[in-house]
């Protein structure tokens, strides 16, 4: 089936951009390192969003760059351009294909931000839209729900971040990557997590830090694949009113970062969950039941936490009677405006 075919070859994607992502890569932090921008700004959709996510946590943490989030439609509808003179301008896409996508692209380039696309397609327009493309080296992409795609470009960001942050230990995590996705993928999540999650009405999932663009797309999958309303936040914000949502039973799937500064509190907040009386999926580095490698860097840990999910997520909706392959309503292509 495409879409388990697909999670076995994200490792590979991972390998190909040692050499595709190494020139541009270089050439883009050493025109960001002449003129050191005051901000980030990203544009995406769908699972790419969620990779955005990703590096808006990575760019903060480790260079100290705040990150907001672009509203392409203000490009693509009201046809205003933002002042980004000197800023970088990030898209993200697998296709490369969405025209709102495009217009923000175009916009932010002609207002003077240094532009680059994060894209599978290099022939495509978002790619010819931006001044760099960073090639996300996926190979074709078959399964209409977007993995492989994801994958990769989580560890393009961590590349770009290794080397514009000069931060020998991540990217020395990022070259042990691959092959712990391969074990990642290996590991049984289905028989701690299928069951209850396929007798859901609906769901929360929760990241903090690394691990909330994770939850985001874990979330994401069990809408478009499983057929299973699902919600993402972070630790805290869940505090802040959601938390009302749990009932006797009620299931939240918690992805907990390996870092120590980010996982105390959620781990608090799986004890509080489970006191409750919440069905709580989570980690057995956290005292859950769903199983996961050795700690080795807490930007690539929160990585193979999404492809152990991707392995599991077949069965479940297998279990729930629904064709993974063949999500309702949904293209492997979408344009927005």
């Amino acid at each position: 089936m495409p879409l388990e075919d697909e999670l076995r070859e994200a490792p590979a994607a991972l390998l190909r951009q040692r050499c595709e992502l190494a020139e541009p890569v270089a050439a883009l932090v050493a025109r960001l390192r002449r003129r050191m921008p005051a901000v980030v700004v990203t544009s995406a959709r769908g699972s790419s969003a969620h990779a955005a996510t990703f590096a808006k946590h990575q760019i903060e943490r480790y260079l100290g760059i705040p990150v907001a989030e672009a509203a392409p439609v203000v490009a693509s509808v009201y046809r205003r351009r933002l002042r980004l003179d000197g800023q970088l301008f990030l898209a993200i896409s697998q296709s490369g294909r969405s025209d709102d996508l495009i217009a923000c692209a175009a916009a932010a380039r002609e207002s003077g931000a240094v532009t680059a696309a994060l894209v599978n397609d290099t022939d495509s327009p978002l790619a010819a839209a931006c001044e760099i493309v960073l090639p996300l080296g996926a190979g074709p992409e078959r399964s209409v729900a977007a993995t492989k795609s994801f994958v990769a470009s989580l560890g393009a960001v961590l590349r770009l971040v290794a080397e514009w942050a000069d931060d020998s230990a991540m990217r020395r995590a990022t070259e042990r990557l691959p092959e712990r996705l391969v074990q990642a993928g290996e590991l049984d999540w289905s028989r701690a997590a299928v069951e209850p999650l396929a007798a859901a009405h609906s769901l929360v999932t929760l990241g903090r830090g690394p691990t909330l663009p994770i939850a985001r797309e874990a979330a994401l999958k069990l809408k478009e694949v499983a057929l299973l309303h699902a919600e993402a936040f972070s630790g805290a914000e869940f505090r802040h009113g959601p938390i009302a949502l749990i009932t006797d039973g009620y299931p939240v799937l918690i992805l907990p970062p390996n870092d120590s500064a980010a996982a105390a509190g959620l781990r608090r907040l799986a004890s509080e969950l489970t006191n409750m009386g919440a069905r709580v999926l989570t980690t057995a580095d956290a005292g859950g039941a769903l199983p996961v490698l050795e700690p080795d860097h807490p930007e690539t840990d929160a990585i193979r936490l999404i492809q152990s999910f991707y392995a599991m997520l077949p069965a479940l909706a297998r279990r729930l009677g629904v064709d993974p392959e063949r999500p309702r309503h949904l293209r492997k292509v979408t344009r927005t405006e």
